[in-house]
């Protein structure tokens, strides 16, 4: 079994020291803005979704 977890390992450890170390917290900076937004999209369209609703007398409510 060490014949298939040992190249693996190696991989991952090369991808890290190589791609995640010189990036630093750049990769989550990039989540958190992406995460922040996302939510202000959807504020921006629930509040569109929740106007509409209030004009529809046919909703179940």
């Amino acid at each position: 079994m060490n014949w298939l977890l040992h190249p693996i390992r190696d991989f991952l450890i090369w991808m890290f020291e190589n791609t995640l170390e010189p990036l630093g917290n750049a990769p989550n900076t990039i989540f958190i803005c992406l995460i922040l937004g996302g939510l202000v999209y959807w504020m921006f369209v629930q509040n569109k979704l929740n106007k509409k609703a209030e004009y529809d007398p046919n909703q179940i409510k």
